[in-house]
């Protein structure tokens, strides 16, 4: 089973100053960790909390929650 976690939390005005700093749009994120553009900025603004599916994934690759992303569901519970 493939597993990864978060490794600290971060607010969507710290993830967005991340990106600030490193010069890194939104959208070429998105595009780059296979999310869609619509879907990130949904999260950043707080639309989205990332309950589920590919908004649970992206929070968790953003830092915005605790989580794990499990690539095999079979092997869940």
């Amino acid at each position: 089973m493939s597993v990864r976690t978060a490794k600290t939390i971060r607010t969507p005005a710290q993830v967005r100053d991340e990106f600030t700093r490193k010069g890194v749009s939104i959208s070429s994120w998105a595009v780059a960790h296979g999310f869609s553009t619509a879907l990130v900025f949904d999260l950043l603004a707080g639309r989205k909390k990332g309950l589920r599916g590919d908004a649970h994934r992206a929070a968790v690759a953003l830092g915005l929650k605790r989580g794990e992303i499990v690539t095999d569901l079979s092997q869940v519970l």
